[in-house]
């Protein structure tokens, strides 16, 4: 919805403006920010709760043992952290989020009505060349912007961890640090698995 009216609002101020991929681009873009910013605060209660046993982070399986729950539910978790960090506290790590949404939702658009321009125009409509589209642009989309999500999940989690590397570093500070001790590979950490996920998201 906010893609289809970002994109009229833009063709509507701006009439002279070329409709193709680059109005995509900036539509798409700007719609994935809105839908960061509409949801975020579920999205970081969902990670919350994922990780919210205390003393979970960095012990092994075995040696792990029943500990207390930090929160008892969404609504008790939205209220402590509202209650400690305030508005600010439910939008921690949103940053790479919009950093990455932006040219991720913007590339999709892009390359996928790109790569519409290149399939014969009897065969457009067609299911099969819409779903092949659709997955390479999300594919590549995602493959540029990952680090930034991997960063966002870091951010989420670093109150559970006193060793966490992103604590108080930034986003673009918190990139630097995964790859100067853990690796650039651990900035693409879980990208195959992402990508079944993705090519299912994207085209439904």
């Amino acid at each position: 919805m906010a893609y289809e009216e970002y994109r009229r609002w833009i063709i509507l101020g701006f009439p002279n403006v070329e409709q193709g991929p680059v109005l995509d681009l900036v539509a798409g873009s700007i719609a994935g920010g809105t839908a960061v910013v509409s949801t975020y605060p579920l999205d970081l209660v969902r990670t919350k709760l994922a990780y919210q046993v205390k003393g979970a982070v960095n012990v092994s399986l075995r040696e792990s043992k029943p500990s207390e729950q930090v929160y008892k539910g969404i609504l008790d978790c939205v209220k402590t952290i509202y209650r400690q960090n305030g508005l600010k506290g439910l939008y921690r790590g949103m940053a790479p989020s919009l950093y990455g949404i932006f040219p991720y939702s913007g590339l999709k658009f892009y390359f996928y009505e790109k790569m519409k321009t290149h399939v014969p125009e009897e065969h457009r409509k067609d299911i099969i060349p819409k779903l092949a589209c659709g997955s390479v642009a999300g594919l590549l989309g995602q493959t540029i912007t990952y680090p930034l999500d991997v960063v966002r999940r870091q951010m989420q989690v670093q109150a559970f961890s006193s060793s966490n590397l992103v604590k108080g570093k930034g986003t673009f500070g918190s990139l630097v640090m995964i790859a100067k001790h853990q690796g650039w590979k651990q900035l693409f950490s879980g990208l195959s698995i992402n990508y079944l996920k993705i090519v299912l998201h994207v085209n439904i």
